[in-house]
Order: C-alpha cells, then sequence, then structure tokens
C-alpha cells in the first residue's frame, strides 16, 4: 500500500481486517488507473496478482514504471530509450583507457564505466588515473558513494553481488545508470553547445587559412612579376651578335621553363579564390576581400603588363639582331671598301709633290703632263668609292654602331687625304700647264694606253669588290635576283676581254715603236703605272673569283630553299592547331551553358575534354620546336600563315584556363548543390532560367535579366512601374506582375544585387545565382545561434570566463576564441570576463574580429 501510495500521490484508508482483500484489490486498482493515465501500458498485470503477492507480477510491474519515468524520456540522435542511454555512455567514456560499454551488464562489471561516467563530468571527485581495472569492488564502492555523497544518486546496487554474478541484472543497471544521465543533462547541454562551436570556430579557421594561402600565392606571383618585369624591360642593345643571340637563348628559357609554372599558379589561384568565395557563402560568412594591390583583377592586370612587356622585349630582341646583322655586313664593307682606297692613294701625295718637270725634257714633260691627265681620270674614277665609304660610316653612325670612333676615324683621315689630294693635283696641273707650252711631243700610244688602261683597271678592281662582296637575303626572290645580277655581269665578259685585248695591243704597238725607233723611253709608260701584267693579273685574279661567286650564291639559293621548307612546314602545323583552339574554345563555352546528364556528368565529361586538350601538347611542343629553328635560322616573316607562335602561345593558355576555370565553377556547383540540398531537377531549372535569359551566351545576367529570370522561378520581386521587366516593354505585362504581387521596390532589389554582385561589377554569374536561390530557404548557421551557445555554456551569464572555455571546448579551439574575444565591459562584469557576444557578430561578418 505504501509503493501505491507514493505513485498516486494520495493517502489510501487501511483495510479492515474482514475486508483486507477486498480493499487491497480496491487500492492497488486506483494505483493502476493512475498508472495507466500516465500512458503506461500494464498488460496482464492485476489488482489480484498484486495483492497475491505474485512476485514475478509485481517486479514486472515496477519495471514498466522505472522504464516510463526513468528512462523512457532519455533520446540521443533519435534513439530508443536504451540505445539512446547505452549511445550516452559510450560516448562519455569513449576518452577511458580499459572502459568499452557495449551493454548493461559484463560491461559494467569492474566499475571503471561508473567511475568514468563521475569523472566525465566531475573530474574533482575520482583521482581516475588511480583506479585499476583488477580491483573491480574498490571501484564500484568508490562509485557507488561519491554517487549518493555528492551527486544525490541513492545506493541502488551492491558491488559484491554485481562481482559475484556472471551476468548482472540489466534492467537494475540500467535503472541505476539512467540515474546519472539526468545528473548530468544540464552537461549533455553544455557539451551540444560547445560542439556547436566548435564547428562553426572550425570552419572560421579553415576559413583563415585558405585565405593566408591566397595571401601569400598572390604576394609570390605579384612580387615574380614585379622581378620579371624590369628585366624585360631592359632595351640595353649588346655590341655584338654573340650576346644578343645569348639574349634571345635566355628569353627562350623564360618561355620554355619560367613562365608555363606562373601560368599554372596563376589559374590556381584564380581557382582557390572561386572555391574560398564559395565556401565562405555556404557557410554564411562574408565575401573575402584580398589586401589592397592583391585582388584577382589587380594580379590580371599585372599579367597583362607582363604580357605586353614580354611582347615588345620579344620585338626588341628580333630587331637588335636584324640591326647588329646589318651592322657587320656594313662594317665588312666599310673596312674593305677603305682597305682598297689607302692601298690605292698609297704614295700618291709623295708623287704629286715630286719637282721632276723642273729638269725634264720637252718630251719627258709632254709624258708628265699626259701622266697627270691620266691620274686625274683614276683620281676622278675613285671618287664613287670614297663617297660610298662616306656613306656607309654616316649609316653606321645611324645604327649606333658599338666601335663608331674608329670607324669615323678612319673616314675622317680618307676624306682628309683626299681633299690634300685634290688640292696636291690641282697644283701639280697648274705647274706643268705653266710648262706645257715649252713640250710639243707625246707619245699618243702611251696616252691611249693610260685612259684606256686605267678605267679598265678600275671596271676590274670593282668587278672584283663585287665578286667578293658579302650579301644578305631572306628569300628565294631575293637570291633569285642576284643571280640574275651575276649571269648578266657574266655576259659582259667577253666584251671586257676584248678590252683587254685592245689595252694590250697597245702596249704592244708602242713596245715595236720603241723597239723600231730605239726611242729612249727606258721601257716604262710615263702616263700610267698600270702595267700590261698588272691588267692580266687582275684580269685572271676576276676569272677565279666568277665560279667561287657561284658557288656562294648556289649555296644561298640552297639555303633559302631550306628555309622555305621551314616557312611552309610551320605554316601547315599552325593552320591545323590556330583553329583548332578557336574551336575548343567555342565548344567549351556551349558546354558551360548547356544541360546534359547530371553535374556529376557535365563535370566528367569536362574533365575527358580537360584531358583530350592536356593529349594535344605535343602537338604544341612540335610547333615550339619548328618555331625554334625557324628563329635560329632567322627567319623573320612566313606569308603561308597569319598566325605566330605568340597566338598560338596565348591561345593555349587561354584554353587551358577556360577549361580549368569551367571544371571549377562545376565542382562549386555540386558543392552548393550538395550543401544547400538542391535536386537535380532544380539546378536544371536554374539552368534552364539562366540560359533563356543569357542571351548574348556571355554566361552572366545583367540587372534586368536577373530580375526577369526571378520572376520566370517564381520569386517574389517585381519591377518600379516606370521600369521595364527585361521580358516585355508593354504596359499590360507591367500591369499583370504588379496585380500577382510582384511588387518590391528597388530598395529591394539593390539589397538583392548586393548579395549577388558584391563586388558591383554590374553582372550576376550563374555561381552567384544559385547561391542565392539555394540560401533562400537554407539552414545555415547564424551569429545568434552561435550566442545561444556560448551563453549556454556561460550558464546563462553575459560573459565567459577563460575556465569555462578551456572546460567547454578543445584546447585549440579555446585558445583560439581567447585569443580573439575582447574583455566584458558590462556592469557584471568580473575579472577575467570575455565579451563573447561581439566575437559571435564578428564571425559573420557584422563587427570587426
Amino acid at each position: 500500500m505504501l509503493l501505491l501510495e507514493v505513485i498516486s500521490g494520495e493517502r489510501l484508508a487501511k483495510p479492515e481486517r474482514g475486508k483486507m482483500r477486498v480493499h487491497k484489490i480496491s487500492n492497488v486498482n486506483k494505483a493502476l488507473d493512475f498508472i495507466a493515465s500516465k500512458g503506461v501500458k500494464l498488460v496482464s498485470i492485476g489488482a489480484e496478482e498484486i495483492v497475491d503477492g505474485n512476485v514475478k507480477m509485481t517486479l514486472g510491474m515496477i519495471w514498466t514504471i522505472i522504464l516510463r519515468f526513468a528512462i523512457q524520456d532519455i533520446s540521443v540522435e533519435e534513439t530508443s530509450a536504451k540505445e539512446g542511454l547505452l549511445l550516452w555512455c559510450q560516448r562519455k567514456t569513449a576518452p577511458y583507457k580499459n572502459v568499452n560499454i557495449q551493454n548493461f551488464h559484463i560491461s559494467w562489471k569492474d566499475g571503471l564505466g561508473f567511475c568514468a561516467l563521475i569523472h566525465r563530468h566531475r573530474p574533482e571527485l575520482i583521482d581516475y588515473g588511480k583506479l585499476r581495472k583488477d580491483d573491480p569492488l574498490t571501484n564500484l564502492n568508490t562509485a557507488f558513494d561519491v554517487a549518493e555523497k555528492y551527486l544525490d544518486i541513492p545506493k541502488m546496487l551492491d558491488a559484491e553481488d554485481i562481482v559475484g554474478t556472471a551476468r548482472p541484472d540489466e534492467k537494475a543497471i540500467m535503472t541505476y545508470v539512467s540515474s546519472f544521465y539526468h545528473a548530468f543533462s544540464g552537461a549533455q547541454k553544455a557539451e551540444t553547445a560547445a560542439n556547436r562551436i566548435c564547428k562553426v570556430l572550425a570552419v572560421n579557421q579553415e576559413n583563415e587559412q585558405l585565405m593566408e594561402d591566397y595571401e601569400k600565392l598572390a604576394s609570390d606571383l605579384l612580387e615574380w612579376i614585379r622581378r620579371t618585369i624590369p628585366w624585360l624591360e631592359n632595351r640595353v642593345p649588346e655590341n655584338t651578335m654573340h650576346a644578343m643571340q645569348q639574349k634571345l637563348e635566355d628569353f627562350r628559357d623564360y618561355r620554355r621553363l619560367h613562365k608555363p609554372p606562373k601560368v599554372q599558379e596563376k589559374c590556381q589561384l584564380e581557382i582557390n579564390f572561386n572555391t574560398l568565395q564559395t565556401k565562405l557563402r555556404l557557410s554564411n560568412r562574408p565575401a573575402f576581400m584580398p589586401s589592397e594591390g592583391r585582388m584577382v583583377s589587380d594580379i590580371n592586370n599585372a599579367w597583362g603588363c607582363l604580357e605586353q612587356v614580354e611582347k615588345g622585349y620579344e620585338e626588341w630582341l628580333l630587331n637588335e639582331i636584324r640591326r647588329l646583322e646589318r651592322l657587320d655586313h656594313l662594317a665588312e664593307k666599310f673596312r674593305q671598301k677603305a682597305s682598297i682606297h689607302e692601298a690605292w692613294t698609297d704614295g700618291k701625295e709623295a708623287m704629286l709633290r715630286q719637282k721632276d718637270y723642273e729638269t725634264a725634257t720637252l718630251s719627258e714633260i709632254k709624258a708628265l703632263l699626259k701622266k697627270h691627265e691620266a691620274f686625274e681620270s683614276d683620281l676622278a674614277a675613285h671618287q664613287d668609292r670614297v663617297e660610298q665609304i662616306a656613306a656607309i660610316a654616316q649609316e653606321l653612325n645611324e645604327l649606333d654602331y658599338y666601335d663608331s670612333p674608329s670607324v669615323n676615324a678612319r673616314c675622317q683621315k680618307i676624306c682628309d687625304q683626299w681633299d690634300n689630294l685634290g688640292a696636291l693635283t690641282q697644283k701639280r696641273r697648274e705647274a706643268l700647264e705653266r710648262t706645257e707650252k715649252l713640250l710639243e711631243t707625246i707619245d699618243q700610244l702611251y696616252l691611249e694606253y693610260a685612259k684606256r688602261a686605267a678605267p679598265f683597271n678600275n671596271w676590274m678592281e670593282g668587278a672584283m669588290e663585287d665578286l667578293q662582296d658579302t650579301f644578305i637575303v631572306h628569300t628565294i626572290e631575293e637570291i633569285q635576283g642576284l643571280t640574275t645580277a651575276h649571269e648578266q655581269f657574266k655576259a659582259t665578259l667577253p666584251d671586257a676581254d676584248k678590252e683587254r685585248l685592245a689595252i694590250l695591243g697597245i702596249h704592244n704597238e708602242v713596245s715595236k715603236i720603241v723597239q723600231t725607233y730605239h726611242v729612249n723611253m727606258a721601257g716604262t709608260n710615263p702616263y700610267t703605272t698600270i702595267t700590261p701584267q698588272e691588267i692580266n693579273g687582275k684580269w685572271d685574279h676576276v676569272r677565279q673569283l666568277v665560279p667561287r661567286r657561284d658557288q656562294a650564291l648556289t649555296e644561298e639559293h640552297a639555303r633559302q630553299q631550306h628555309n622555305e621548307r621551314l616557312r611552309k612546314q610551320f605554316g601547315a602545323q599552325a593552320n591545323v592547331i590556330g583553329p583548332w583552339i578557336q574551336t575548343k574554345m567555342e565548344e567549351i563555352g556551349r558546354i558551360s551553358i548547356e544541360m546534359h546528364g547530371t553535374l556529376e556528368d557535365q563535370l566528367s565529361h569536362l574533365r575527358q575534354y580537360e584531358k583530350s586538350i592536356v593529349n594535344y601538347k605535343p602537338k604544341i611542343d612540335q610547333l615550339e620546336g619548328d618555331h625554334q629553328l625557324i628563329q635560329e635560322a632567322l627567319i623573320f616573316d612566313n606569308k603561308h600563315t597569319n598566325y605566330t607562335m605568340e597566338h598560338i602561345r596565348v591561345g593555349w593558355e587561354q584554353l587551358l584556363t577556360t577549361i580549368a576555370r569551367t571544371i571549377n565553377e562545376v565542382e562549386n556547383q555540386i558543392l552548393t548543390r550538395d550543401a544547400k540540398g538542391i535536386s537535380q531537377e532544380q539546378m536544371n531549372e536554374f539552368r534552364a532560367s539562366f540560359n533563356h535569359f543569357d542571351r548574348d551566351h556571355s554566361g552572366t545576367l545583367g540587372p534586368e535579366e536577373f530580375k526577369a529570370c526571378l520572376i520566370s522561378l517564381g520569386y517574389d520581386i517585381g519591377n518600379d512601374p516606370q521600369k521595364k521587366t527585361g521580358m516585355m516593354d508593354t504596359d499590360d505585362f507591367r500591369a499583370c506582375l504588379i496585380s500577382m504581387g510582384y511588387n518590391m521596390g528597388e530598395a529591394e532589389f539593390a539589397r538583392i544585387m548586393s548579395i549577388v554582385d558584391p563586388n558591383r561589377l554590374g553582372v550576376v554569374t550563374f555561381q552567384a545565382f544559385i547561391d542565392f536561390m539555394s540560401r533562400e530557404t537554407a539552414d545555415t548557421d547564424t551569429a545568434d545561434q552561435v550566442m545561444a551557445s556560448f551563453k549556454i555554456l556561460a550558464g546563462d551569464k553575459n560573459y565567459i570566463t577563460v575556465e569555462e572555455l578551456r572546460r567547454e571546448l578543445p584546447p585549440d579551439q579555446a585558445e583560439y576564441c581567447i585569443a580573439r574575444m575582447a574583455p566584458y565591459t558590462g556592469p557584471d562584469s568580473v575579472p577575467g570576463a570575455l565579451d563573447y557576444m561581439s566575437f559571435s557578430t564578428a564571425l559573420y561578418g557584422e563587427s570587426d574580429l
């Protein structure tokens, strides 16, 4: 009856002796009715069995009452009461060695499970490190005594019974353990709050690490660009062809070895930035704004400057090589002409200063006069060579030849000597003409010989110069022109040979006259120093130079044919690769806006597409090899293609960047879909609507297109009555929209645009569109939720202490909070109090952290 009073809370009347059984049954029925009113089902248990002392029925009823009021309310992660209680015990005892809770009987025999539960929530009550698994009796008594003394849990079990029983009573242990659960239920709430904070802090720490990685990668890339641009801007020319070719080789190493990894880093930087922004949006965090000067746009601008300077540097290198090639040719030509001229002028000044006419006979005077006329003719013939030397020196100066001072000095010396020769010649003529009246005879044959020998000798010297002159050609047409000119020169050789024979005939006639009339001429021609032997020697030299010139022209013709094959080979490949790259770019653009299969199918398709593009790389490398052969052959133009290697490189880099960016966008869409619970049908609907209003296929929507797209999906947003909807431009459609409830003002739309276009670029990407549509119904963490969790840990206080943080949170995240929380300054503050409210708002960008 006492048990029934306890259960029902009512005082029952004691039955009289004669009516004892009836009254007992009545009392028990009242108790059973009360138990049934509380939702407890008593199957096959009646008042008669209880009154008659049926132990099995009585114990069953007691267990049913315990199960209903002490255990049934226990729930962990939507499990049953028993499973939930077992799961709770397993989680609480998981960190303790020698404790393995698998049931409610033998797992508790050593007593360590009970001690672990107490130590987990009240570590000051038990020194767990001193407990031994082989002493279960001490462990059980310690746990029962501590629970009864400090936790108000009555000692329901006996240690000796548990140790002495092979399988302790499951229901008894479950009942006793449930008392621990109810005693520590407040700690459970704190643990749940701590788990939420840990989750939020882990996301925040991961995002901060991604931000630091982006800043470092951006800084390294910008620093590399900053170091590289001055090197490419250096336009200090070298003095030799070898030095300039070394610069060109260094530039090729930069294009092949140093730049490609930086292209990959730039692409990876953009991918990391997009992924970070997606994670921030998914975790309801503010968008990441890199440090000043490290935005993706800043890096793109710096990269554009690098490529612009790079293009100018390559053009400058090629122009400098052409200039040095031209300079070497002109310098050699200058030295050759100067040497010939200096050899010709050697001794001429001394000859013109002679006073031999003062003691000469009349015939000798006349001979001297004729000789001087021949010299003047020869001097006039050399005027063109002097002018050519001066013109070459002037051109070398204009082209900034490195050895211009020595060239100018030599040219000045030749010009001064030439002027002096002119003055001396004029002076000697005047002297000879003064004595000419005294001279009457002259050997016309010698004069004729001299007059014809001098120009012929000059012609031979000019021919030798031309035959030994070096030439520079870049096309087959140019070498064919030189060959034609050479053939025309060879055609004049028979006439020249006739002239030579005629000159030699004059000399032979002079010799015949001298022999016939015994003229005392000492065997020399008084009018010229050109002897028949010299004419024959130079003529033989000219004949020897002709086949050499033939061979040089033939070899150059073969070289130009080889260069033409290189041009055609490069042009054939470039004309295939260039359109292929353009086609792939267009196909990627179509794939990014089409809907074929799931996002995973699209991602798989894109990755296969990327693999096929990467497999095309050997053809690019082969084209690079052909381009290098062309540059080594100093070929500067190619009429067989409009594509340059620079066009191919830029197109290839853009293709790799585009496919990587497209794959990243699909991955972010998958990440958004999985995080927000968007179905594939919803994703397809979003993509179809987006593509419909993306009429220019740019992959973005303008503000009006975005507004119209939202309306088409049923989103409750309207247009200002003074603006068009972006879909129709009639008043009827506008009125229809307004009547259907699409009546939100421009201020609300501006708010939405600030969400989907935080950088105010005036366009909305598909990723931003998906993020906006998904976040409207997503259940995400907020600053208020985190604040409420901290309040639970703080015991409803407006502040939290360092000890509470270290007790409830993992060490690394506790220290993270302590380092960033500001001191609490409220009226209820205590020493060491921290402000968790401002910290929570700062996590979501609502204040400064």
